[in-house]
């Protein structure tokens, strides 16, 4: 049934222009310091906890949160005890 809801939820940010769209999972702890990407993104949380940072706002994201980042938004996350994974839509830069 998750392969199911990652195929509607792939479907659905290619057709809103997302070049690709991935599972990413990271492990449990994990911190990453403040980084930029060189590439906009949507993503929805499917597993575990994180924390994401942009400016002086840090926002706790669980199973069912989204989140987005134009490009080269700076920004900090930290990942819970049981790590987290989420879907991951990339709007990759045009050079």
């Amino acid at each position: 049934m998750a392969s199911l809801a990652f195929d509607d939820y792939r479907a659905q940010a290619l057709s809103e222009g997302y070049d690709e769209v991935l599972v990413r999972s990271w492990p449990a702890d994990l911190q990453i310091d403040t980084h930029t990407h060189a590439f906009a993104l949507k993503a929805r949380v499917v597993q575990g906890e994180m924390w994401l940072t942009v400016d002086d706002e840090t926002r706790r994201l669980q199973p069912g949160d989204e989140f987005s980042l134009e490009y080269a938004v700076p920004h900090a996350e930290r990942y819970g005890h049981q790590g987290a994974t989420y879907w991951l839509a990339r709007r990759n830069q045009p050079y």
